[in-house]
This record gives structure tokens, C-alpha cells and sequence, in this order.
């Protein structure tokens, strides 16, 4: 049955297993396949490094920015504190701009999941809560990453758990490139 209403929904792709930003980045696909306009912000991964997804998506595209400085444990607090408060209002500005059908907001549960070093003062959960409230009618919202917080899984239309069951990690395999990056 397709979808009648313009209603946007919100999407939430959480869990410790893999897959989540593949999961989101296979959704874009298929919505650039049906003429739909996405963008795609990461919270945690640096603009430094090359991602082999960012570079198939520019192809078809679809721009994905990096707006974090790396792992939270390659950086001071305070590097990361400083990219989540320059990445939150560009990503809250396009989701809001109605530019986009699709809006990805990769990595995000992660940055909301810090609790080494205080974050809400630099990306508050009210104001993330907000978004996806106040989130314009026709906009798709897709948020991923770990540790999804229980007020972003109540308001959200979907919400995917991947677990791990058994991951190549545990056996001492590295990321993998094409696999990973």
C-alpha cells in the first residue's frame, strides 16, 4: 500500500549490532530512486577521514557531511563538545528548512548517549526532542547510532534494535575497508 498522507516520519535505527548507518544510507538509495531530495549529517565521523559511502552517495547525489572530530576517545572533551555545538544548529537548520524529503542524522544517538563529559548544554535532547516534533510536515527524519534514548524512541514512528549476535571484531579482525569505510 503506498503512503497517502504527506505525513514525514521519524526513524530510528539503534542498537549494538552493525548495520545501522548501512541501514539508513540503503533508505537514501531507495529514496533517490523515487526522486525524493536527502542529505545526511554524521555526528561523530571527522571530515579528515574518506568514507567509501560519501563517496558512492556524491555520486547519486546525495551530499553527506561530517561534522564530528572522530571516536570520543581520539579526542579531548572539549574537540568534541565544540563540533556538537557547531554540528546541532546546521542539522536542526536543514531538517527545519524543508529543503530535503529526507533528513539522516547519523551517529546522533551516540553523541546523545555521552556521558564521559557533560554534552546537553551543546546538543540538548529537548531541542532534538523539539526537532522531531516541529519537523516539517513532509520531512522524513532518520536517526541512528548506539544507545538511542528512550525520549527519541517514544515519539519515534519506527524504531529497528540491531543486536549482535556474533561479530569478526571479537576475533580480532579489524574494520574492513568497503565493509566498515
Amino acid at each position: 500500500m503506498e503512503q497517502t498522507s504527506k505525513k514525514g516520519l521519524t526513524l530510528v535505527f539503534t542498537g549494538d549490532g552493525k548495520g545501522k548507518t548501512t541501514s539508513a544510507i540503503g533508505l537514501a538509495v531507495r529514496a533517490v530512486g523515487r526522486g525524493l531530495k536527502v542529505k545526511i549529517f554524521q555526528f561523530i565521523k571527522s571530515p579528515q577521514r574518506s568514507y567509501g559511502e560519501q563517496i558512492a552517495l556524491e555520486k547519486i547525489g546525495v551530499e553527506m557531511v561530517q561534522l564530528g572530530t572522530g571516536f570520543t576517545w581520539t579526542k579531548t572533551p572539549e574537540e568534541h563538545r565544540e563540533a556538537l555545538k557547531k554540528a546541532w544548529p546546521i542539522a536542526k537548520e536543514a531538517v527545519m528548512s524543508g529543503e530535503f524529503d529526507i533528513v539522516v542524522l547519523d551517529e546522533l544517538n551516540n553523541a546523545l548517549a555521552i556521558d564521559k563529559f557533560p554534552i546537553d548544554d551543546v546538543l540538548p535532547l529537548n531541542e532534538v526532542i523539539e526537532l522531531i516534533k516541529n519537523k516539517p510536515e513532509h520531512v522524513h527524519l532518520v536517526i541512528t547510532g548506539r544507545g538511542a534514548k528512550q525520549e527519541v524512541k517514544d515519539i519515534a514512528d519506527l524504531v529497528s534494535v540491531i543486536d549482535a549476535e556474533k561479530h569478526y571484531y571479537d576475533e580480532g579482525i579489524p574494520a574492513v575497508k568497503g565493509i566498515e569505510f
